[in-house]
């Protein structure tokens, strides 16, 4: 990511630091680095094994244009799912971790892989989420699609 869609996705992201304008000075003197964000404010990330999450993204990027921004984790074992505020507190799921108000998520800089977390759809500055209503019909969708190969559900 470049240019002016890069600028806005850093600004979003930074915006719910403790102090966004040093997290956009670090983020610029150091393009692979990482910051430390508390989610609860601008979104919630609900977090699902990798081996559900890949066919869930594929399923939601059926649904709509573009999803919410979504991380990948080490190996992709864990995917990140920006959904809007307050969901991690209503979320019922097996496997699925809701990170929301009190919590914090590690981010890599927008277009860059630190430690191996990495961007699978970046933000795009604008405060685009996944619907979790839509979320929740993907994973249901993808868990069944697994489920009928035998990968289990």
């Amino acid at each position: 990511m470049t240019g002016t869609g890069a600028k806005a996705a850093v600004a979003w992201l930074a915006s719910v630091a403790p102090d966004p304008a040093a997290c956009r000075r670090m983020w610029e003197r150091d393009p692979h680095g990482i910051a430390l964000l508390p989610a609860g404010k601008r979104w919630d990330v609900l977090i699902v094994p990798g081996e559900l999450g890949h066919p869930t993204l594929d399923v939601l990027t059926r649904l709509v244009d573009r999803p919410g921004p979504v991380l990948a984790g080490f190996g992709d074992a864990r995917m990140g799912f920006f959904v809007p505020p307050g969901t991690a507190a209503r979320w019922v799921g097996t496997g699925i971790r809701g990170v929301g108000g009190g919590t914090w998520i590690v981010v890599p800089r927008p277009g860059s892989t630190v430690g191996g977390v990495r961007w699978l759809i970046l933000p795009d500055g604008s405060g685009t989420l996944t619907d979790a209503t839509l979320l929740e019909l993907a994973l249901h969708e993808a868990a069944a699609a697994r489920g009928a190969r035998g990968g289990g559900g």
